[in-house]
């Protein structure tokens, strides 16, 4: 995975939002003539609308996510990743669409398909098997497709927005092989490798390093700059 990848997997792991207008009408609802429950209304960003539909659809797809944590995420973690996504998603909306072609798509998806530890039960490199996978967490083959190209259009979009101008320089690499790598070999009594057989691998965990923060500060100034209501009585400026 690519240092951008990994730095922004938290933000894009879920998909899109179900915020259409007849569902949005009926959010706040508490159900239908027949009392069964239709949706309910959790956040409001910059006008566009969170669910509760949505904090359970992005819960289901973290669970297929072949990097994800090892901590359990909680409710509240979800849905400001939810928050941060629709902020994205209204920065991206603002730019030239950039398309992902559908042999890029095919081929990520290819391999996400042998990636997931879950999928091997089911034989996930047959179709049926990936259709009987994606079932049991609640999605359709079109549906995850839908979701997973909308997750490589953003990052696209942050790869642009973020780490084009990045330099790492070479006292960098070398400051963080000598004071975070050699410590970690001597620890466990391995010879290190010379510093130029691994200079790729810093270089892109101190761009992992740079990304991430630029990212969650320019989240922090969107956040701030629009309007982010949370639906507990929760306001964020």
């Amino acid at each position: 995975m690519s240092a951008l990848a990994f730095a922004a997997i938290s933000v894009l792991s879920g998909g899109m939002l179900g915020s259409q207008t007849a569902v949005a009408q009926n959010a706040t609802q508490s159900g239908s003539n027949n009392g069964v429950m239709l949706d309910r209304l959790v956040a409001v960003v910059n006008g566009d609308l969170i669910l509760e539909s949505d904090v359970d659809e992005e819960r289901r797809f973290e669970e297929v996510q072949p990097y994800r944590t090892v901590t359990e995420s909680t409710r509240a973690k979800i849905l400001e990743r939810l928050v941060d996504r629709v902020l994205i998603l209204q920065q991206a909306a603002l730019e030239p669409e950039d398309v992902v072609s559908d042999k890029d798509l095919d081929a990520q998806l290819a391999t996400l398909r042998k990636d997931i530890p879950g999928c091997k039960p089911t034989f996930c490199e047959t179709d049926e098997g990936w259709k009987d996978f994606l079932s049991r967490h609640g999605f359709t083959v079109e549906e995850f497709r839908l979701r997973w190209r909308q997750r490589m259009q953003l990052l696209k979009f942050i790869e642009v927005r973020f780490r084009n101008g990045i330099k790492i320089k070479d006292d960098e690499i070398q400051e963080y092989y000598e004071k975070t790598m050699l410590p970690e070999y001597a620890k466990r009594n391995v010879t290190p490798p010379p510093v130029e057989t691994i200079k790729r691998r810093i270089e892109e965990v101190l761009l992992q390093q740079q990304v991430s923060a630029l990212l969650q500060d320019w989240l922090k100034s969107l956040r701030a700059q629009g309007s982010v209501r949370i639906m507990t009585g929760e306001v964020t400026p």
